[in-house]
């Protein structure tokens, strides 16, 4: 008799080991080891920065120019502004709370339009040590107390930068009688935004 004779002769008993031996071949492949890696990144921590302002002379005026007479010298105070935070910001300066008094003779114009204010940035410190404050520092503003009407871009501060500012008054020459004994009272405020 022949295979196929033999083959034929049994297909149930041929059929029921073919079987088997599919499956342990499918039990086989399937148990082997398989190669596997995993790596991990743990305790991420997320937290805010900030965003602070140290002003050297906070909650108390720049300075307060008194007895100005018309084309007399300025009178000047200075100021150190920090950003004290750990982020960058754009910084602004700005002039509020305006208010002008007329204490003789009808003023043709308020007083604080006869007030000249020059405000310069003597730069940013290194470490510690302040810059010095001379005439080829820039100046941010150069105009009259009433004209500061709007922010003064004072650009993007690194976190820790400092910086001086000089704040300079002067009487326009051009203050006739009318103005003898008025005064102005403004507040200037320094705004950070982040970057």
């Amino acid at each position: 008799m022949t295979t196929m004779q033999a083959v034929a002769a049994r297909p149930r008993r041929t059929i029921v080991a073919l079987a088997t031996a599919l499956a342990a071949a499918g039990v086989a492949v399937g148990s082997g080891a398989d190669f596997t890696s995993r790596t991990a990144n743990p305790s991420n921590t997320f937290t805010a920065g900030t965003l602070t302002t140290d002003n050297s002379r906070d909650g108390a005026a720049l300075f307060s120019p008194s007895n100005l007479k018309p084309g007399g010298a300025p009178q000047t105070g200075t100021v150190d502004i920090a950003n004290d935070g750990s982020i960058g910001a754009a910084y602004t300066l700005t002039r509020d709370q305006l208010t002008s008094t007329d204490a003789g003779e009808s003023n043709p114009a308020p007083f604080a339009a006869k007030v000249n204010l020059v405000v310069t940035d003597c730069g940013s410190f290194s470490g510690d040590t302040a810059p010095a404050c001379d005439d080829g520092d820039a100046r941010v503003y150069d105009g009259t107390l009433a004209a500061m009407e709007s922010a003064v871009g004072l650009g993007d501060w690194s976190a820790g930068e400092k910086h001086r500012y000089v704040f300079a008054a002067s009487l326009d020459a051009g203050a006739g009688n009318e103005y003898q004994g008025d005064g102005s009272s403004a507040r200037f405020v320094w705004d950070a935004v982040q970057k």
